[in-house]
């Protein structure tokens, strides 16, 4: 699922048509060649996919960190929470079948 959206933020940040349009602009000036263009091209899209990464992680430690400030139960809190209220659910239910049958 990440891949398709680094693919989306690729497409929506235009970073494949402007790395398209720069190797483009190599080949004319005589820079690169055009059996060159393809390799080069895969590269900066690869630095970029890279780039990318990094930007997410950041995000995502960004996030993390201002949850943390802010006290807000993260997933694993709320998860650990659900199997305390599950197990006291479970134990009441025993307790009250326990109770009807004296």
């Amino acid at each position: 699922m990440f891949e398709t959206v680094k693919k989306a933020m690729l497409v929506g940040l235009g970073i494949q048509e402007k790395m398209k349009d720069y190797v483009d602009d190599l080949v004319k000036k005589g820079e690169v060649s055009k059996e060159q263009s393809g390799s080069l091209f895969k590269d900066l899209m690869s630095t970029a996919e890279k780039n990318l990464e990094g930007l997410d992680k950041t995000w995502k430690d960004m996030i993390h960190s201002t949850m943390e400030r802010m006290n807000l139960p993260t997933r694993e809190d709320l998860d650990n929470l659900e199997k305390k209220v599950n197990a006291l659910s479970r134990r009441l239910a025993k307790l009250d079948k326990g109770g009807d049958e004296e």
